[in-house]
Parts: structure tokens; C-alpha cells; sequence
């Protein structure tokens, strides 16, 4: 085989393995009588290059689900393949040095830092790994995040839309392989939650980013690319999101 095939052969099956892979998951609190399972039997694999959203009805497992596929909860039994790294059996440091490499976060409350400007907080993830920002790619993103005009503000002098683009932007700095959002839209108005999604949406279009977001919006999750459905800790539906309209029957039918 030519060398140049061999590397794109590589290359392809590379583009083919799952940027996340969970296998069997189990979750399970307390013990006894008092033991709940929020994750039974839990297999699913997420693609590179697209916006997932988790969604079901509280007490579903779709946060666990989340927080063990990022490493920041640990399955009771199963295990999770992130980008290449078997996570589940990692020690905490490890772990740390995976989500600070690997990894991007977007919150619900945004968790960014008062006394720091909107630019300081986007360069957080780079700052903290001692790596250097690359000014085009940094300009890129605040322009992308129509940041521009407000790179010296502090976070009390943004809205909450702002806020949460800056976390958006903080999140892809570092050109992370997944992007976990966690109700990113919960605390915002409608059009705020536009702006981000879009923002999510063209990270996924423009910038070849993973998104995985869980959220409780029907019109959050009709701008992925893929809904996955919790019911009791269980995968009930993985297609296309459809139409809000869609999602809402869905959620309806799961209720």
C-alpha cells in the first residue's frame, strides 16, 4: 500500500471511531432499600463533528449520563471511551488533566470569574494549562461570539446572554474534543437562548466541534443534529430531533 493511502485509510477510520463511546453504564446511589439506579444498562456512542442533545423527564438519568461521560462522576459499573482514553478506571488527577486537555464546559449559571474581563475569562482554560492563545484563532471566536466591543468587561457589566457567550467562547478556546453544555439556555431569556444555540449550532458547522448538550428545551434540542431520550436511567429514542413540535410530542409520550 502507497504510503499517502495508508495515512488517509488512518485518517478515515479515525473520522469513523466515536468521540465518545459508553459501554454498559450503571449508576447507582446509596444501597439497600435506599439504592436508586439512575443509569441501568446504558450504551451509546457519539460522533465526531455533531450537536447531541439529551433530553427526559426529571429523575431520568440525563444528567449522570453527562457527568460520567465527562469524567465528573464515576459509573458504578461500564465504561467510557473518551477521544481514544478509557476514562472510567483514570485516577482523579488524571481525570483533571483529561477534562482541562480534552474537554469544554458551558453551565447554566456560566461560572465565570467577577473580577476578570470577558477576554481573561475566555483565555481561562488556556491560562490554567500554561499554553499560549493564538491571537487569530481567539480574535475568531470574540468575533464569532460578537464579543468585539466588550473584551475588557467584566461579567457585572454583560447581560446574561453576553455572559453565557463568553462561556461559550471559554469553552472552545483550547479546541476541545467534546463540548459538554448542561442547560446552557436555562437561564436566559429567548432570545439570549437563540443566540447561544446558534453560537452551539456554528461550532458544530464551521468549527468541526462536538457538542453534547442535556437540556429540557424542546427548542434546544431541535437544533442538534440528534436527540437521545432517557427514561429511568434507560436510552428510550436516538433519531433526529425533528421540529420543537417533535420533541414536544416525544417528551409528552415519556412523561
Amino acid at each position: 500500500m502507497e504510503e499517502g493511502a495508508g495515512a488517509a485509510g488512518a485518517a478515515a477510520v479515525a473520522a469513523d471511531t466515536p468521540i465518545v463511546a459508553a459501554q454498559s453504564l450503571h449508576r447507582r446511589f446509596g444501597e439497600g432499600d435506599a439504592a436508586v439506579d439512575a443509569l441501568v444498562d446504558v450504551t451509546v456512542d457519539f460522533e465526531r463533528g455533531r450537536f447531541t442533545a439529551i433530553m427526559g423527564p426529571s429523575g431520568s438519568g440525563k444528567s449522570t449520563l453527562m457527568h460520567i461521560l465527562a469524567g465528573l462522576d464515576r459509573p458504578t459499573s461500564g465504561s467510557v471511551e473518551l477521544d481514544g482514553v478509557e476514562i472510567s478506571d483514570l485516577d482523579d488527577g488524571d481525570l483533571t488533566k483529561l477534562r482541562r486537555d480534552k474537554l469544554g464546559f458551558v453551565f447554566q449559571f456560566f461560572n465565570l470569574i467577577p473580577v476578570l474581563t470577558a477576554e481573561e475569562n475566555i483565555l481561562l482554560p488556556l491560562s490554567i494549562a500554561g499554553a499560549d492563545p493564538d491571537p487569530e484563532w481567539l480574535d475568531r471566536l470574540i468575533s464569532t461570539v460578537a464579543l468585539d466591543d466588550r473584551r475588557t468587561h467584566r461579567p457585572a457589566e454583560l447581560s446574561g446572554g453576553q455572559q453565557q457567550r463568553v462561556a461559550v467562547a471559554r469553552a472552545l478556546v483550547s479546541r476541545p474534543a467534546v463540548v459538554f453544555a448542561d442547560e446552557p439556555t436555562g437561564n436566559l431569556d429567548s432570545k439570549s437562548s437563540a443566540d447561544v444555540l446558534t453560537l452551539l449550532r456554528r461550532a458544530v458547522d464551521e468549527f468541526g466541534q462536538t457538542v453534547i448538550m442535556v437540556t429540557h428545551d424542546p427548542e434546544a434540542a431541535a437544533h442538534g443534529d440528534r436527540l437521545v431520550a432517557l427514561r429511568d436511567g434507560r436510552v428510550v429514542h436516538d433519531a433526529g430531533p425533528g421540529s420543537a413540535e417533535d420533541v414536544i410530542e416525544l417528551m409528552k409520550r415519556l412523561a
